[in-house]
């Protein structure tokens, strides 16, 4: 799967203010492979619904997500900044492998779901609601921002034994040419779940 843009900045071009961006990631919150803090056995396969961030203040409903024509992920749609996606055709939240949600940093009306996510550090959670009623909470390893055109696809996307977490969106440099240049991407794993 290849990355791709999720959003082109839709808010900026339309009225935002230039020179207003998301947060970015520090270089002190760089991902290294290693969790941070212990895992627990992973869940069965089963569709998020919702996406919270306390420290965020994100509460948002979870649709699915394919590719496009280009192989590239989709963009969540984009008449609701609130809304996040995720890649049905990867792990699920909460089971074994690396599941991928992905949400706008912005829209035409302003910040979207994912416009804090640069924000995020080490030891923060991630708690994901899944359609058959358990939730798994993820904390988070480390938030990097990475040029469009250098997207490590396989440190990304690679399977993984355990259960972890991806979640996407874009960032960094914006241009109205070009929209926005980087991806931030958040590194998560399940450390605790509760089953309906």
């Amino acid at each position: 799967m290849a990355a791709g843009a999720i959003v082109a900045g839709a808010w900026l071009l339309h009225g935002g203010v230039l020179g207003v961006l998301p947060p970015a990631p520090v270089a002190a919150q760089a991902y290294d492979g290693t969790p941070v803090g212990p895992a627990v056995p992973p869940l069965p396969s089963s569709p998020p619904v919702r996406v919270r961030i306390p420290v965020l203040g994100v509460d948002a409903p979870v649709g699915p997500l394919g590719l496009d024509g280009e192989g590239r992920l989709e963009p969540p749609p984009g008449a609701d900044g609130n809304l996040a996606g995720w890649y049905r055709d990867g792990a699920a939240p909460g089971s074994s492998g690396a599941a991928v949600l992905a949400g706008h940093v912005d829209t035409a009306h302003g910040p979207a779901v994912f416009y804090r996510l640069g924000a995020l550090r080490r030891g923060d959670q991630v708690e994901v609601a899944r359609a058959d009623r358990a939730t798994a909470w993820f904390q988070v390893d480390g938030v990097e921002i990475y040029p469009k055109r250098e997207f490590p696809d396989a440190k990304v996307y690679t399977a993984t034994p355990d259960a972890q977490l991806r979640l996407i969106t874009c960032g960094g440099a914006y241009t109205r040419e070009g929209g926005w240049e980087g991806n931030v991407v958040v590194y998560a794993h399940l450390v605790r779940t509760q089953r309906a």
